[in-house]
């Protein structure tokens, strides 16, 4: 089992794209407070993928509200350059860019560095896992996609699991996170293939008892992220 050889530890990220957007900040600290390890923000331009969420004003001013959080920027845009200098300076922490949306991903792996955050490259369905291997010693996460970015209400895609089993074969200590349809019922399959960052949106969002949901899928995560797994089930 790929799961079995990961070195990593698990990390549960809400997408706070699911939460009550008239106030954010309270949703963020809330999932804090739940025991949410990082936050999830999808920032979407219309253009990459065809729905428009949010851009830097916003993360500046959830950052004064929401200080010790780190800020996971998944970023379905074109030019994903344009918008490094700003996610930096607005007080994000990571910026996850998807390689299909540039020609240049080292540059912009160099870019976000400078820039003084941490790299994350992700890749839609479509995309051979292959793809991503010149870039992977020079990120700090692989993110794979199981949905199509840009579209709600879409079921889990675990046809994905190879992708993320191939990946966690060949690199122990990678960060490697899944993100779309991901919820109780499906992350067993997410981390036995070796994922071990989990975003879930609507399963932990729309849950009367977020916390629960946090500790039900950090659970099943890490029985799997150790090896145990199977033998608990």
């Amino acid at each position: 089992m790929a799961a079995r050889t990961c070195s990593c530890s698990c990390k549960i990220g809400p997408s706070i794209l699911n939460g009550d957007l008239s106030c954010l900040a309270d949703e963020c600290n809330r999932l804090l407070q739940c025991g949410a390890d990082y936050l999830h923000l999808d920032v979407m331009d219309g253009h990459f993928v065809p729905n428009l969420t949010f851009g830097a004003p916003l993360v500046k001013c959830l950052r004064k509200k929401v200080p010790n959080a780190f800020f996971d920027m998944h970023m379905m845009v074109a030019n994903p350059e344009k918008w490094v200098d700003d996610m930096a300076g607005a007080g994000a922490d990571q910026y996850t860019f998807h390689l299909e949306a540039t020609d240049k991903p080292m540059e912009l792996i160099q870019q976000i560095k400078k820039a003084g955050m941490k790299v994350g490259i992700g890749i839609k369905p479509g995309t051979p896992v292959t793809d991503v291997l010149p870039y992977v010693e020079h990120v700090n996460m692989v993110l794979i996609m199981t949905v199509e970015p840009g579209f709600g209400g879409q079921s889990f895609m675990a046809d994905m699991m190879p992708k993320i089993e191939f990946l966690r074969q060949k690199y122990r200590e990678l960060d490697i996170e899944v993100d779309g349809g991901v919820g109780t019922s499906t992350v067993d399959v997410a981390a036995k293939a070796g994922a071990n960052m989990i975003v879930s949106g609507s399963a932990i969002m729309k849950s009367d008892n977020p916390r629960q949901v946090i500790a039900l899928l950090r659970e099943r995560a890490e029985k799997w992220l150790r090896g145990h797994g199977e033998a608990e089930r």
